[in-house]
């Protein structure tokens, strides 16, 4: 049995999975935090947070790196930790580092910092010759019309440094990319409280449907999962309105965003770990979005589970103990599974959601949420304003994701007078 120790977490559908996976696969884990009430209000009236049933809980400065290194080195000498893993971006690069520094199996630093700066991630792959939007960098306004005016509208505006679509927007014109500029100035600290860098990155815009490949590196090479279908809505902003996997390609093209992906996993190094690799199906072919150094979020290792037999949340765990995952698909009946999520039509306090008695009816609908009434909406500008989510699975072909939208669209969200 391993002891790992997990850094921080994700406080949505991960948070849940990676602690029971580390179970499933016979294992345990101490969990460290900063900030034990971050996930206590994520579940208020729960009885127990599921990271919360580590075998130890304890606090440290996560979001500096200095401290925690000697404070996790008295850990190792007291408790004996066999890895080290976390679900959370933003401590992928602490969790790299110290697992160098106590010589436990994990990618070198070095990847995963590059990984989880899109900045430095995008110039990584454009040197590899991968294929990917045309870009550049700016710290300054007068630096970003620049680079504006060099790519040609309409583009797209980032954030270098954060997750879930935050602050990622699609912009027209000079004005746009003035209130873009604007809005990320204005949010120099992230949610967990570590400060931002104040790089912005523009992209030309890619056009065509966006696909993920997972994939899983070990044993000296980069061995793909699948792909996964995903949709977006609400323009000028791109959030993930659901995933369906596998997706609905042709085996050529399917080919296509698997070679790009494991090129790009390569390039950063990350050779060791699961990886979920983001890109647009363009009219050129498949050009990168995003490489993330850690299992997909949003549900996505559930929908691989059900129709593979694979969970990357346990491979993840496998991985960080120095342990040989097994990718052998197996024989699950489903022959597709997807996801849809409840968007909010603008921000306010949520009086109900209607029609979610057929979800708790249909056989094919294998989990589904929607928030409470008094829940306070905010603006649909990114993944972390869901209302609920529907799951199904079929078990016939591959219409999974179809009838998960229905279900969603059949979903009426009354706001609060």
């Amino acid at each position: 049995m391993a002891h790992l120790l997990m850094i921080e977490s994700w406080v949505g559908a991960m948070s849940t999975l990676l602690p029971r996976a580390i179970r499933d696969a016979g294992h345990r884990f101490t969990f460290l935090t900063r900030d034990l009430h971050h996930y206590l209000r994520a579940s208020p009236g729960a009885r127990s947070h599921p990271l919360l049933a580590a075998d130890h809980v304890l606090t440290a400065e996560t979001n500096d790196l200095a401290e925690l290194l000697p404070q996790v080195e008295r850990l190792h000498e007291a408790l004996g930790f066999d890895g080290v893993l976390s679900s959370c971006d933003y401590y992928l690069p602490a969790v790299a580092e110290v697992a160098a520094r106590l010589g436990l199996p994990g990618p070198s630093p070095e990847s995963v910092r590059r990984a989880c700066r899109k900045d430095l991630a995008r110039a990584v792959l454009w040197d590899a010759g991968l294929p990917g939007p045309r870009f550049a960098l700016a710290a300054s306004w007068e630096e970003a019309m620049e680079a504006a005016n060099g790519l040609g509208y309409p583009l797209v505006v980032k954030p270098v440094d954060l997750c879930a679509g935050m602050y990622v927007r699609k912009v027209h014109d000079q004005a746009g990319l003035r209130t873009a500029f604007l809005d990320l100035e204005g949010f120099p600290v992230n949610a967990r409280g570590q400060r931002r860098v104040p790089v912005v990155l523009l992209e030309e815009l890619l056009t065509g449907p966006e696909v993920s490949v997972e994939t899983v590196g070990f044993g000296g090479d980069v061995h793909v999962v699948g792909v996964t279908g995903k949709s977006l809505a609400g323009e000028p902003w791109f959030v993930e309105s659901g995933h369906v996997f596998p997706a609905a390609l042709d085996a050529g093209l399917a080919g296509q965003a698997e070679e790009t992906a494991v090129a790009a996993v390569k390039a950063l190094g990350l050779e060791l770990g699961v990886a979920h690799t983001e890109l647009r199906l363009t009219p050129a072919g498949p050009a990168l979005i995003e490489v993330n150094p850690r299992p997909a979020g949003n549900q996505i290792t559930e929908l691989v589970r059900r129709v593979t037999g694979v969970d990357l949340p346990m491979v993840h765990a496998r991985l960080a103990a120095g342990e040989r995952p097994d990718l052998t698909p197996a024989e699950t009946g489903v022959r597709s599974a997807a996801i849809a999520f409840l968007l909010p039509e603008h921000a306010g306090r949520i009086a109900a959601v209607h029609g979610t008695g057929e979800l708790a009816a249909a056989p094919d609908v294998v989990d589904w949420s929607v928030r409470p009434a008094g829940h306070q909406a905010g603006e649909p500008t990114s993944n972390n304003g869901y209302l609920g989510h529907v799951m199904v699975t079929d078990i016939a072909g591959g219409d999974a994701g179809t009838r998960a939208e229905a279900l969603v669209a059949a979903l009426k969200v009354e706001y609060e007078r």
